[in-house]
């Protein structure tokens, strides 16, 4: 069968393909930076990865016998702040990097040099903050939300940590101004919006959040630095300054941060779970809508962090609504992605078993996210390991599964070489083992009455501590085998075609690794929105050359 979309023009331009040389150099090529970033942030993954390891290790027993306070602070600070600014956020805008252009039928980003400054802010920031702990007083200590006064107490590495963010929200808000433009201008002929995948309307709503949200924490970020450098009071009690407007500013970005995190994640289970299910995707326009929807009602739900905040009453009811109604378009999400396997010819290779694990996990912290959105319930698991335990079935049991499930989906297409299938279900195994030996403990430890961000705890709490720093264990075991497979599959893994998976998207129709500038010639899209993930269409093109219409028989 061969392919209509590829005529030989593409492969006249199979050879420019980028060496490996290339990935170490400055690039403008959006394929390049996409690598550049998946590569760097799993670097600072593995880094914030040992670090909750120590954290866990510290935890194993009631005693304080492994770490001082302040170092262990510092883990738990930095842990936080790498996992979601150095690991997640910049892993999916290094993923949609990649993706984005290829599925609207783009040659690249609408702004490439932009581009390449976004990712090249990234690793210097990381670094500075990394190279914190060699700082006399260490690195900051307050947490990643950083809240003052405490935030005050120790100026150097608290200095360092806020240059760091700022530097890396720079970086979001220009790829956030790419991304939406790139969206919005450079649709392929017939790309109309609702002709794109959800993976582009899931990364559409998120950096839209970037743009309007981001501004508020970077804003925070430069007032705390003003009282940490120049002595004003803005945020200092003792100078009459109010800390719970930081909260305010911090939040208004860091709770939809979350959903800029987690919208990426749902595209991706949007786009596996139909290629190995073999079923159409159900509900394409309301999956695409919703999309929106979460984002547009996460900008008004970020108070209820502020509930234990001397926070009025209206306040508490109203902000309790909003954090309950988010649960309706995410509801949406997780009933189409649950008609779509709804009697699927299932194909249980890697990608769909971490993306069916990673969608059924999301539904147990969905759960108690609206358990959490109750005033009265909050108030009584608030700092306690409850929150805890939630919000890590959000971030790794869902987004990091999403992550590995869209890592090993679009593998062959990025490096042109198969993965190790067996390889791949071991990682898949010890990471949901781990996952919730790791983090489900933690729902009774806060239920019992256990406070977070603390090193020693009462002997009372020990058994359900130590199942979780096993699974911690575990969870660090769990990366050996990917790297491996990973490594070995670019060196020695068998050649793969252009459509391994028989998906559909422009981004199958392209050879492996896509051509320089990924078509021959600007595709004409022709596919109705109904035909988004139609069996019929697995193994053949979505779009063509000269416009002329696909036939979608096998």
């Amino acid at each position: 069968m061969t392919n209509p979309s590829i005529t030989p023009d593409v492969e006249s331009v199979r050879s420019q393909t980028p060496e490996w040389r290339d990935y170490f150099r400055f690039s403008t090529d959006h394929k390049i930076i996409g690598v550049q970033y998946i590569l760097t942030t799993f670097i600072f993954f593995l880094i914030g990865g040992l670090m909750a390891m120590l954290i866990r290790a510290e935890l194993t027993t009631p005693e304080l016998n492994l770490v001082d306070r302040p170092l262990y602070n510092a883990l738990f600070t930095l842990h936080g702040t790498v996992m979601i600014f150095l690991w997640i956020i910049p892993f999916n805008a290094g993923l949609s990097n990649y993706l984005v252009p290829l599925m609207l039928g783009a040659r690249d980003m609408a702004f490439p040099l932009l581009n390449a400054i976004s990712f090249w802010l990234i690793p210097p920031a990381g670094i500075l903050l990394i190279a914190s702990f060699l700082l006399p007083n260490g690195p900051a200590q307050a947490g990643w939300w950083s809240y003052p006064p405490v935030s005050l107490q120790a100026p150097s590495g608290q200095l360092v940590w806020i240059i760091s963010l700022i530097l890396l929200g720079i970086s979001s808000i220009m790829g956030a101004v790419n991304f939406v433009t790139t969206i919005v201008w450079l649709r392929a002929p017939g790309m109309t919006f609702f002709r794109m995948p959800v993976f582009v309307w899931s990364v559409l709503s998120a950096q839209l959040l970037q743009l309007i949200n981001l501004p508020s924490l970077t804003g925070a970020l430069i007032l705390l630095m003003f009282d940490l450098v120049f002595g004003t009071t803005i945020f200092n009690p003792a100078g009459h300054g109010d800390p719970i407007l930081y909260q305010h500013l911090f939040w208004f970005y860091s709770h939809p941060a979350v959903y800029i995190m987690a919208l990426p994640a749902f595209g991706i289970f949007a786009e596996v779970l139909p290629a190995f299910a073999r079923n159409p995707l159900f509900g394409y326009r309301s999956l695409a809508i919703a999309s929106l929807g979460i984002a547009i009602v996460s900008i008004f739900v970020w108070a209820h962090h502020l509930f234990a905040s001397a926070t009025p009453g209206w306040m508490r009811m109203l902000f309790a609504v909003t954090s309950m109604l988010v649960a309706v378009p995410t509801g949406v999400k997780a009933f189409g992605w649950t008609a779509t396997i709804w009697r699927g010819k299932l194909h249980l290779d890697t990608p769909m078993l971490f993306a069916m694990s990673g969608a059924a996990m999301f539904i147990f912290g969905g759960i108690t996210g609206v358990m959490l959105a109750a005033n009265s319930f909050d108030l009584h698991v608030n700092n306690t390991y409850f929150v805890v335990g939630h919000f890590h079935y959000i971030v790794f049991n869902t987004i990091t599964m999403a992550i590995f499930a869209g890592i090993y989906f679009w593998f062959p297409k990025i490096t042109g070489k198969m993965y190790a299938e067996g390889w791949g279900k071991i990682h898949f195994w010890l990471t949901f083992i781990g996952a919730n030996l790791t983090f489900f403990p933690m729902h009774p430890l806060g239920l019992q009455g256990m406070v977070r961000r603390v090193a020693s705890y009462p002997p009372e709490y020990q058994g359900w501590n130590l199942i979780a720093s096993l699974g911690a264990f575990l969870l660090g075991v769990s990366t050996l085998p990917f790297i491996a497979n990973m490594i070995g599959s670019i060196l020695a893994g068998t050649k793969a075609t252009d459509n391994p998976w028989r998906a559909t998207g422009l981004e199958w129709t392209t050879s492996s690794p896509p051509p320089k500038e990924n078509f021959a010639e600007i595709p004409q899209v022709v596919f109705p929105p109904y035909n988004y993930g139609n069996p019929r269409a697995y193994g053949e093109a979505s779009a063509t050359q000269s416009g002329e219409e696909v036939s979608n028989d096998e």
